[in-house]
């Protein structure tokens, strides 16, 4: 059987039968029951005499290696064992060897098990790194909910579909097993795990009750204590089998911890074979099972008088001991179920969707409905919806600037939240469409990501690249960097090669404006008599087409200076000096007049940046020029869209071409068919359902 799965074991893990870690026991006992073990092959390292834990091992032997032993030893899984060989690769506890596997951007998909708090990690101690994690692994899973908190802390999110608690887990006994007058102490024999507490309290207890016995079972070479007493013994380190013994024999288990237990083992073991188990509240060990009995205050009397008390009142005693052993919270056999029902999503033949399907689309923008509809010949939220309506799915739009107008100003932002909130309670739309802004809350976004399983996508139209020093550019694009953890993919009128942003490159893509065949229908090259030889208008659209007053356009600036150098020619300019803006069919009727057009937008020229009019200009069939550094040269050729260096250059070109009206004809519908090819309604919001799904 093919080996679809790969498990990575950090390399210091020992995967054998005398020091196996927390992690190595985790996947051995996954594999003694889980149903795709034939096709799982485990990494790890182990000296040449030891024996691993399960057959399907392979050892990777880096004794020669001597500096940064984890990267080197990933590189040399990933350069000769995983490189397009498998399926899943599932690793245990080494954030960096994660983000390696990243990086190489292997097609595998990743599954990550923290076993320790990700804060004292390497490659995931940082904010940045677990967002990282977060946004690029397939799959996380936590060995306690103490663990998941400490990854989520600090971070813009506090919850995400690909990050669950995966408990560690045992094999529940059947039969209650005989019990001696035996304490137990398993781990590291250090005061981290509290065993100078143990051995203190102990060695008082047994000269106190002389028929129990105590043994400690681990190692430290680092600490030592010497306890010494004819009923006391210290073993070194055993197998785990061996251990799970010692625990039936044991009436009473302590577990005194100083140190954060991500999860403790020995306490979720100890407590399912009966022992009474003595535990601290650190870190993950009161998830480790159902108890009452922890030291409030971590020291030998205070463990002393819990031991003593258990002693003294077997009643007690067996109350607990039952208690723990009939209810133990982590079985084995759901936890491996729920992971190999997710190894199995992955490796079982999908029944796709019909790309065909309709989508059910909320689109949340302006929609210039306070405005009676005003500017619908330039609005990119009607174009969009009208091209997901073409493709054949379902849209509700909701214009909520009109929404807000209906309502008093206070609590604006708590309004509308709760308005789409309402509206995908009862819609559940599969792709929630935000035009223009992001005002949702953090909470809100999260609840319509996670529970209503929708996707969310932002446009955006503003001026959004630093090297344009546009109006507003850091505002605006604060603004949609707000909440970037819950938006699946973001469309921007700029460029984003020129957008310096915290948002992930791969979510941001290229948006042009839009062309609609109902509403770009005018012919202009057709159009006899046109007496005027350039057209630009502005709009000062929150004015509601009043003319600005103590305000400067740096585009006035550029139109004053070319009316100064090219006199002669016969310009017709709307929004500037005593001109007032003109709009929908208004607007119209100055374009029918008028030769050719000039598209400006606010600031420095940027890649692909354009003012918004520019379909309505060359989607009209009017030849237009655009600024060279805009790089419009990708799309269109000078006899489609016309091209200027300079002031100088784009006067020339005009008076050039003024009197040759069957010249101006031929480039300005050679533009339009061009413009209708590249970047009609229908064609941009297919790709864009087609980036997002």
């Amino acid at each position: 059987m093919k080996k679809n799965i790969a498990i990575l074991l950090p390399y210091k893990e020992k995967y054998n039968l005398d020091k196996a870690g927390a992690a190595s026991i985790w996947v051995k006992d996954y594999l003694s029951i889980s149903k795709l073990k034939n096709q799982t092959l485990i990494f790890g390292n182990l000296d040449k005499k030891d024996k691993p834990l399960t057959k399907n091992f392979v050892n990777i032997d880096l004794s020669k290696a001597y500096i940064r032993k984890n990267i080197q030893y990933t590189k040399h899984l990933y350069d000769y064992h995983l490189k397009n060989k498998f399926n899943i690769i599932e690793i245990h506890n080494r954030p960096e060897s994660l983000l390696y596997l990243i990086k190489k951007k292997i097609s595998a998909k990743l599954i990550f098990m923290f076993h320790n708090n990700p804060q004292d990690m390497r490659s995931s101690k940082s904010i940045n790194d677990r967002i990282f994690i977060a946004e690029n692994t397939d799959q996380i899973y936590f060995v306690s909910r103490w663990v998941k908190d400490k990854f989520f802390e600090g971070l813009p999110f506090n919850h995400r579909n690909n990050c669950e608690i995966l408990y560690p887990a045992i094999k529940p006994l059947k039969k209650f097993p005989k019990k001696d007058n035996l304490i137990i102490f398993s781990g590291k024999l250090n005061s981290s795990k509290g065993f100078d507490l143990y051995g203190k309290a102990v060695i008082k207890i047994l000269d106190k009750y002389k028929s129990w016995n105590a043994i400690a079972i681990g190692n430290e070479p680092r600490e030592k204590f010497n306890f010494n007493h004819k009923n006391f013994k210290i073993l070194d380190w055993v197998k785990h089998d061996d251990i799970l013994d010692y625990y039936k024999k044991a009436s009473i288990s302590i577990v005194p911890s100083r140190w954060l237990e991500p999860f403790g083992r020995t306490a979720m073991e100890s407590a399912a074979y009966g022992c009474a188990t003595i535990t601290t509240r650190n870190g993950g060990l009161p998830e480790t099972f159902n108890n009452e009995l922890f030291l409030e205050k971590i020291n030998d009397i205070e463990l002393y008088k819990l031991i003593e008390k258990l002693i003294k009142n077997n009643i007690y005693r067996k109350r607990i001991q039952k208690k723990n052993f009939s209810n133990v919270i982590n079985n084995i056999n759901e936890k491996v179920s729920k992971l190999d029902e997710f190894k199995n999503h992955i490796l079982l033949p999908k029944v796709f969707f019909n790309k065909k399907a309709k989508l059910k689309i909320l689109h949340v923008s302006t929609f210039d409905e306070r405005s009676d509809h005003r500017l619908f010949n330039i609005s990119i939220s009607q174009k969009l919806s009208k091209g997901f309506i073409r493709n054949d799915h379902d849209v509700i739009n909701f214009s909520y600037r009109n929404y807000l107008s209906k309502n008093i100003l206070r609590h604006r932002n708590e309004i509308i939240n709760n308005k789409v909130i309402n509206i995908c309670n009862h819609y559940r739309p599969d792709l929630l469409v935000l035009g223009h802004n992001n005002f949702l809350y953090k909470n809100n976004l999260e609840k319509i990501k996670y529970n209503f399983k929708s996707k969310i996508a932002l446009w955006y139209e503003d001026a959004l690249g630093h090297k344009g020093e546009g109006p507003n550019w850091r505002q605006n694009l604060t603004l949609i960097e707000n909440n970037n953890h819950y938006i699946d993919n973001y469309f921007v009128t700029t460029h984003p090669d020129e957008i310096k942003t915290i948002i992930s490159k791969k979510k941001m893509n290229f948006l042009p404006i839009p062309v609609d065949e109902n509403i770009e229908n005018l012919e202009i090259y057709n159009s006899r008599n046109r007496y005027k030889d350039l057209f630009f208008a502005l709009s000062h659209g929150v004015n509601f087409g009043d003319l600005k007053k103590r305000k400067t356009d740096e585009r006035e600036i550029v139109i004053n200076n070319l009316m100064k150098k090219f006199p002669k020619i016969n310009y017709n300019f709307l929004g500037i000096a005593n001109e007032k803006p003109k709009w929908n069919y208004d607007f119209f009727d100055e374009l029918l007049k008028t030769k050719m057009a000039l598209n400006l937008s606010r600031g420095k020229p940027l890649k692909y940046t354009s003012s918004n009019r520019i379909a309505a200009l060359i989607g009209n069939g009017i030849y237009t020029f655009i600024d060279k550094k805009t790089n419009f040269k990708d799309f269109f050729n000078e006899n489609e869209v016309g091209s200027y260096k300079d002031l100088d250059d784009l006067g020339n070109k005009i008076e050039k071409l003024k009197s040759k009206p069957n010249l101006i004809n031929k480039y300005g519908k050679a533009g339009r068919d061009k413009y209708f090819k590249l970047f009609n309604t229908k064609k941009i919001s297919k790709e864009i359902i087609d980036i997002i799904f």
